[in-house]
């Protein structure tokens, strides 16, 4: 049985809350993430004070994320209608009414821009012009071709400076780079596979106007750009990031008897073929197994882009923080 089957046979008092819950796509969740980078190369990530009041903007951006998805689809009621699978989502179902759903949106944003003063003015400042973007886009800048893909990219850098005003960190350009062409190929990889989609099950590119103005031939063309200016530029981040500013713990790590080639601001290079691996993967699940509408369940569903992601974590991990958590007689050894 089905999830919604089962929601639907649970009492009555406590759907709305649930079909609500569906609504705001909690999925997308795992894009607000981004709001940890600079904590994790800034190498303060195990600094409780600096770590626990980046989880509270996490929360922060998850409310209003869910709130955006809310408005998004009282926005696109009829258009999803229309979609041989967003017909299924919540509000476009007619389980959840449309002045609830905006009620609902209203609340969790108020809230949300509440706490956000509560913890910094700039981070209030990030967090409401986050909003402001992404109901912008979905009443504009998704229908105008390339400055939806654009508008997009500008969602995650905001989360990136948002991650980063609430510790003061300091983000360097090839890291701001990175982190746009990597928004940039996932947006316009995002495209290609709602045209494939679209295309394949029969259905009218017109549940979709911006896909009518986005040729094939441009889109393959976006995608194979984005996808090597990515990598290119988090090699450049790797090659020129400083190291940390709590402490060079590689140069601890592997001791004095290296040459100067190899000291620590350069180590991150070693995560380099993850990237570069990752990103021919996602070619490949865009152009082969023909997904891409939606990355965070790419993420989670394809095993060997989820194992290369998650060995890239570790290695940075162990990069930047290894001298913490590594036991003191490797340590030693390694010395």
């Amino acid at each position: 049985m089905v999830k919604h089957e089962l929601i639907a046979k649970a009492p009555k008092i406590t759907q709305l809350p649930l079909w609500l819950f569906i609504s705001s796509r909690p999925r997308q969740w795992l894009k607000n993430i981004a709001l940890f980078a600079p904590l994790v190369f800034e190498g303060e990530f195990f600094n409780p004070a600096r770590f626990w009041i980046v989880v509270l903007g996490f929360i922060i951006f998850c409310a209003v994320t869910s709130a955006i998805y809310l408005v998004n689809d009282v926005i696109d009621i009829e258009k999803d209608r229309a979609h041989p699978f967003k017909s299924k989502r919540p509000i476009a179902a007619g389980r959840v009414n449309p002045r609830v759903a905006l009620l609902a949106a209203f609340l969790i944003m108020a809230a949300a821009l509440f706490f956000a003063s509560k913890l910094s003015a700039f981070f209030t400042i990030a967090t409401a012009a986050y909003a402001i973007l992404q109901i912008v886009y979905s009443l504009f800048l998704r229908s105008v071709i390339l400055l939806d893909v654009m508008a997009i990219a500008s969602g995650f850098l905001i989360r990136v400076f948002a991650g980063a005003v609430l510790i003061d960190a300091h983000v360097t350009i090839w890291f701001i780079l990175t982190v746009a062409s990597l928004a940039l190929f996932l947006a316009v990889g995002k495209r290609r596979s709602e045209r494939t989609l679209l295309v394949g099950s029969g259905g009218n590119l017109g549940t979709r106007s911006i896909l009518l103005h986005y040729p094939e031939s441009l889109l393959d063309s976006l995608t194979v750009m984005f996808a090597t200016t990515c990598w290119f530029s988090y090699t450049m981040f790797t090659f020129l990031q400083p190291p940390p500013s709590a402490g060079p713990q590689v140069l601890v790590l592997f001791g004095d008897y290296l040459p100067r080639t190899f000291l620590a601001s350069k180590w991150l290079m070693a995560t380099v073929p993850f990237v570069i691996y990752g990103v021919m993967r996602y070619l490949y699940v865009i152009y082969e197994k023909k997904e891409g509408e939606s990355p965070e369940r790419v993420l989670l569903s394809d095993y060997p882009l989820l194992w290369t992601v998650s060995l890239w974590i570790i290695m940075v991990f162990v990069i930047i923080y290894g001298s913490e958590f590594l036991p003191v007689k490797i340590l030693r050894l390694l010395q």
